[in-house]
């Protein structure tokens, strides 16, 4: 059985074997919450009377087997206990629950033989790591606004898991105090008190841990701002013992009665001195443990010449790799080459290159000379348009943007890109293409890599990227773009090992003016593993609270989050709101969006984001040469997740909100809504805009399936689907297209018989037709001819020749494999009959096609030649990719037939390169499969043999997808 990981704590993710699980609706994602959570037996009636109230009870059960189908196809059946009448999770090795491992935790502490009250050290494992564990509340951002009772035991089972949390975060605190680990107790009070502003007993603790700590400032601010909460909010004043700790502390009577920490604690005259001056952090450290690695970057680049090379720098997360790059550029730059940078984000998988438009975009932004556009020829610079209009700014007279729907659009789209990168870094020296956190990257942008990569040895670049080793797995697209790349000579691989002591000793001996302690570098070493983010995050807090005594003991911080959280501490109001904002922002920023999104004046923005950036937690990344905005970023991504997450839920929707806003504005003073739809989808779905969301969401899918992004576009139309758009029935057949294209059969049936129960009398032919062709893909003949029939009869009541005329050519390809010629040639004739008679140029490409096979297949090759020829031209002039396909492929077999091996060969290449373009990944091996026949027949083992895998691997994928073994699949030869 496949390991399924299910994490509750939070935002709900479900994984299974190490991947995000889809699920077609919300519902899907409640119902296996609710089973895995009470782990009992429910009816089927009691499920769908709670998840669909609304209904009749025929019509809920009906909902409940849809949804419990599309849990099963996300999740699969082992883990379900299903019968007639009952459903249940099962308790099975392989399913991991979030809840279970917090709540196993707790159990732990129950068996050291003491009260829950009493202090416990050996307790502090399990409760530190049942903190970790608890990511969020239960079901975090998740709710069925038409399902009360659902909602109502999330709302219960919530606010139980956070009593448990709460009671979690008290113990700690008195733990850590007790053991006089003080700074820890107040990050963790920190975290307590969070949970309810108005919970006066946490912020007692908080003031006795500041005194305790030294800080009797601290404490005594904790107090105010006490006062102040519950004035605002309840308009009382505190209770008289918290009044009474306060005048204690103020009046500094060193005994304070202790015991809420479980002792009695006596305050001396050196406790209560003032704290010693912070010594500045260290800024930027010196890059340690490097060297090897910095020089193999360095010949690398020195080796780019005439031709390029790829270079990519992996590790796990935080291991330096974006520190190591940031170096090499700087020399590279400081030599005269120029670099061109742009970095992924986790979130924007969905928009269709967006890392390449936001590098460009920038480069162009900076000091590019005046007509340095005017080298490039002006059809490139129209492709380019694409993603960057402002190219007409610069260059009004380019001619119009042709659509990308002809032939070899791609290969014309994606070789104009590489044109303009090269112009754009072109200077003395090679120019460096950098993509930071390649893994976060969307698919297009993959496939534009891909291209890059494989024409390396034309182009004179460095194309440097970093990715994550544990987001990379083997067989991942990236892994097989590097492994080809390493085979032609054109990769390099660095992968970067964790520090070891002898590099941290070398760390803290460049630091100027610090003594440390002798065993300060090996408790380092072991605080952080090597790992060079939590070397440098330990050793920035160990500088801010001044030069450790060589003697005495001091405590560096529990874990990288609490160590955060000592970050964030002294943020401002207003600089919490600004951080707010550009956390939801999730990626770099300029200070009109900050600004916008924030809601704050301009001068109230300004001046938070100065503290900002002088405590470290925001920095400047512009380049000089990047033009004149500023661009800002937080100084890890870590730290801007623990913001993110910091936020309130409803405060979190607004800023998503205000973004989305600020985006459409954009899009419309571009007039461009289809590049950003992708983003505005995103932010408005964080919102809790599931209607807005929606309709970007299927503008975002229109825009990428332009684009030939089939991955994203079917992912953005499926997220509107599920988020509740109008246009249900039209989404389910752009998806089932999308799917056939993708050679995801099984689903695609699904959706397109899904459309056809939502869609309107008229389109019911198109989507019979569309039916017929993926059971004629199957093989399955009987089937698709009973969907053209139906197709036929739809047709004739809504009066469409055209429709007509392709459905018969397509009924006469299923005739002709299912074995019936005379069929076959009866229903060629129709179609071109009507075809005839409506004077349709596309349904006579087609008929010629399926007549032209027809001929071929009963030996008369003249004819044959006649009928493919004209089908080519017609698709030619119609420029119609698909239509196109279909005949250079048949004619290639008839000239293969006829003896003529290199005319052969040379269609099939042109076919292949074109149906890659378009993604459809059947024909696609098809064709792998018909060159290397002709390959085998010219003697040519080695090029046979290479084309015959890449056929194999497509098949086995497509044949697994349609469930049963479907043999008809492996077989297709012509269309």
């Amino acid at each position: 059985m496949a390991d399924l990981k299910i994490h509750l704590l939070g935002a709900p993710l479900i994984e299974v074997d190490g991947r995000p699980a889809a699920f077609d609706t919300r519902k899907a994602i409640a119902l296996l919450a609710f089973l895995v959570v009470t782990r009992e037996s429910h009816t089927r009636d009691a499920l769908a009377t709670m998840l669909w109230p609304e209904l009749d009870q025929t019509r809920a059960r009906a909902a409940l087997r849809r949804t419990l189908s599309s849990l099963k196809s996300a999740i699969g059946d082992a883990p379900l206990e299903i019968d007639r009448e009952i459903l249940a999770m099962e308790d099975i090795a392989g399913l991991w629950l979030d809840i279970d491992v917090f709540e196993s935790y707790l159990a732990e502490t129950q068996t050291h033989g003491h009260s829950p009250e009493e202090v416990c050290p050996r307790c502090i494992n399990p409760l530190t790591a049942a903190l970790a564990t608890y990511r969020g509340d239960f079901l975090t951002g998740f709710t069925l606004r038409d399902s009360p009772n659902f909602d109502d035991w999330q709302f219960f089972k919530t606010e139980e898991l956070r009593r448990k949390y709460a009671g979690v975060l008290e113990r700690l605190v008195y733990i850590h105090a007790a053991q006089e680990e003080f700074q820890q107790a107040i990050e963790v009070a920190h975290r307590w008190l969070s949970l309810d502003q108005l919970h006066e007993p946490a912020h007692r603790q908080l003031m006795k841990l500041y005194a305790l700590a030294g800080s009797r400032n601290a404490a005594l601010r904790q107090y105010r701002e006490c006062v102040r909460i519950l004035s605002q909010e309840l308009e009382v004043a505190p209770l008289e013992e918290t009044v009474e700790l306060y005048e204690t502390i103020r009046d500094n009577r060193f005994l304070v009665d202790g015991t809420s920490l479980g002792q009695s604690v006596v305050f001396n005259a050196a406790r209560m001195s003032p704290s010693p001056v912070p010594s500045p952090v260290v800024a930027a450290y010196a890059l340690v443990g490097r060297s090897r690695e910095l020089a193999t970057l360095m010949q690398a680049y020195d080796s780019v010449g005439e031709s390029g090379l790829f270079v990519v720098i992996e590790g796990e997360a935080g291991i330096g790799k974006t520190r190591l790059a940031e170096e090499f550029l700087a020399r590279a730059r400081a030599g005269g080459a120029v670099t061109i940078k742009a970095r992924c984000y986790e979130g924007e998988s969905d928009l269709s290159y967006g890392p390449f438009v936001e590098g460009l975009r920038t480069a162009l932004r900076g000091s590019v000379p005046p007509g340095w556009l005017e080298d490039l020829s002006p059809n490139w610079l129209a492709e380019v348009a694409r993603l960057l209009p402002e190219v007409t700014d610069r260059q009004p007279d380019i001619p119009e943007i042709p659509p990308l729907e002809g032939l070899g659009a791609q290969s014309r789209f994606f070789e104009a890109m590489a044109q303009f990168i090269l112009k754009l870094s072109e200077g003395p020296f090679p120019g460096v293409l950098f993509l930071d956190d390649l893994h976060w990257a969307d698919s297009a942008s993959w496939d534009l890599l891909t291209y890059l990569v494989r024409r390396a040895q034309r182009h004179p670049l460095l194309i440097l990227a970093t990715w994550r080793s544990e987001e990379i797995s083997a067989g991942h697209r990236l892994d097989r773009l590097l492994a080809d790349a390493q085979r032609s000579g054109i990769a390099t691989l660095i992968t970067l090992p964790r520090l070891d002591p002898a590099h941290v000793r070398e760390l803290l001996e460049t630091i100027p003016d610090q003594l440390f302690p002798p065993a300060l570098h090996d408790r380092l070493y072991q605080e952080t593993e090597g790992l060079p983010f939590f070397v440098v995050e330990y050793l920035s807090a160990i500088l801010k609270a001044g030069p450790p005594a060589e003697e005495g003991r001091w405590t560096l911080p529990g874990s990288v989050r609490d160590l955060l959280y000592s970050r964030l501490r002294d943020v401002t109001e207003t600089g919490w709101q600004v951080l707010t904002a550009s956390a939801v922002i999730g990626r770099s920023f300029d200070f009109d969006t900050l600004r916008s999104v924030s809601g704050r004046t301009e001068e109230e923005a300004i001046t938070a984001l100065e503290g900002l950036i002088a405590a470290g937690l925001v920095h400047e990344v512009k380049e000089p040469e990047e033009g004149p905005d500023l661009i800002y970023d937080f100084s890890h991504e870590k730290l801007r997740g623990l913001v993110y997450e910091e936020a309130s839920l409803a405060r979190r929707r607004l800023l998503h909100r205000r973004l989305a806003e600020n985006l459409e504005s954009r899009a419309r003073i571009m007039r461009e809504p289809g590049q950003l739809a992708g983003q505005i989808a995103h932010h408005y779905q964080l919102a809790g805009e599931d209607e807005s969301a929606a309709r970007y969401h299927k503008l975002a899918g229109e825009q990428a399936s332009r684009l030939f992004a089939n991955e994203d576009a079917l992912r953005h139309f499926q997220t509107a689907l599920a988020l509740g758009h109008p246009e249900a029935g039209r989404l389910h057949e752009s998806i089932g297209d999308l799917q056939t294209i993708l050679g995801d059969y099984d689903a695609a049936l699904g959706s397109y018989e899904t459309a056809a129960a939502l869609g309107e009398p008229a389109g019911l032919s198109a989507i019979e037709h569309k039916l017929g062709r993926v059971h004629h893909r199957l093989g399955e003949w009987g089937s698709a001819e009973s969907h053209f029939q139906a197709a036929l009869d739809a047709s004739e009541l809504s009066g469409s020749p055209h429709q007509r005329s392709l459905i018969y050519a397509d009924w006469s390809l299923t005739a002709h494999n299912s074995g019936q010629p005379d069929k076959a040639r009866q229903l060629g004739r129709k179609a071109l009959n009507l075809a005839e008679t409506i004077g349709d140029k596309r349904a006579f490409a087609q008929a010629y096609n399926i007549l032209g096979i027809l001929a071929r297949g009963r030996g008369d090759l003249a004819r044959a030649r006649e009928h493919l020829q004209k089908s080519l031209d017609l698709a030619q002039a119609l420029e119609d990719p698909w239509l196109h396909v279909a005949a250079l492929n048949n004619l290639a077999l008839l000239f293969n037939q006829d003896g003529d091996l290199e005319a052969a060969i040379s269609l099939l290449k042109t076919a292949l390169s074109l149906c890659t373009s378009l993604g459809d990944r059947h024909r696609a091996a098809a064709l792998h499969s018909n060159l290397a026949d002709l390959y085998h027949v010219r003697g040519m083992a080695e090029e046979s043999m290479s084309q015959l895998k890449q056929s194999v691997e497509i098949y086995a994928e497509i044949g697994e997808q349609a469930g049963a073994w479907q043999p008809e699949v492996w077989k297709l030869v012509e269309w």
